[in-house]
């Protein structure tokens, strides 16, 4: 699973905690989903895509094999 989620966060001015202020998770949290070392759960999934105003298949989507 990839995410566009550092391109939602720089797209608003965001930094990491920023993001991680507003979601109440950890700066640290927030640098491993963005790098793929951490795949969230489906509640902080959706509550990231409604962070950034937009629907969860805008986030997060399937790799490509």
């Amino acid at each position: 699973m990839k995410n566009k989620v550092k391109v939602f966060r720089v797209g608003n001015n965001w930094t990491q905690a920023d993001l991680a202020s507003q979601l109440n998770i950890s700066r640290q949290a927030v640098i491993s989903i963005e790098k793929y070392k951490y795949l969230p759960s489906l509640e902080l999934a959706f509550k990231i895509a409604k962070v950034f105003n937009s629907q969860i298949e805008e986030v997060f989507y399937e790799e490509e094999e």
